[in-house]
């Protein structure tokens, strides 16, 4: 009987020892979460402006923000054309472009955001990049890419006979749908030629 209790203390004594590290193991886990910083970081969709906006400056293109609390902070950005083109309000984020952009002369523009305390310039955040994207609207027309095309068939020749080629470009945004989409067509001469959408 007395090997009995022996060996069932000796079992059980593994199982009390298991308990009591995964308790401690818990706390500890508990007591790690609760020490973590937390982790802070910039919030933004991609910002983006349509070329050519018809109405007052300046256009509102879009908000930078972080998820810093601090009655201090100040907003800023820097790089391209930053704080001459494109300003962005310190208390709230909202970024603004103070010019009429053209997607034809520039498609985009790389800043780099910053969140600072005002009462000592100190950093608040690590600085993130983000892109303006100016988005196309279909303002140019296609342009022959030279002012002279010359062509010759022999006489006699069968219909359908190719006399020569021509191409056209255009500026728009060829990833917009149709802005970019060039079509040909035979203004004189239309009873004796015709020609293609691939010129």
């Amino acid at each position: 009987m007395s090997h009995l209790i022996l060996l069932f203390s000796l079992l059980l004594a593994p199982a009390f020892a298991d308990g009591r590290s995964q308790k401690s193991t818990q706390n500890l886990c508990s007591s790690d979460v609760s020490h973590k910083r937390q982790k802070r970081d910039w919030i933004w969709n991609q910002l983006h402006i349509q070329e050519e906006l018809d109405t007052p400056l300046p256009h509102h293109v879009g908000k930078i923000t972080s998820s810093v609390r601090n009655k201090n902070a100040k907003y800023i950005i820097e790089g391209e054309f930053a704080n001459t083109i494109f300003k962005v309000e310190e208390t709230s984020g909202d970024v603004y472009a103070f010019e009429r952009l053209d997607r034809e002369k520039k498609a985009e523009y790389e800043l780099t955001a910053l969140i600072i305390d005002r009462t000592n310039n100190k950093s608040l955040e690590r600085p993130s990049r983000f892109i303006i994207k100016v988005y196309d609207i279909n303002d140019n027309a296609p342009v022959f890419v030279q002012k002279v095309f010359n062509g010759s068939v022999p006489e006699m020749s069968p219909v359908g006979t190719s006399v020569t080629k021509v191409t056209a470009v255009d500026a728009d945004d060829p990833t917009v749908s149709g802005h970019a989409t060039v079509t040909y067509e035979v203004t004189t001469g239309g009873e004796y030629f015709t020609i293609d959408d691939s010129g």
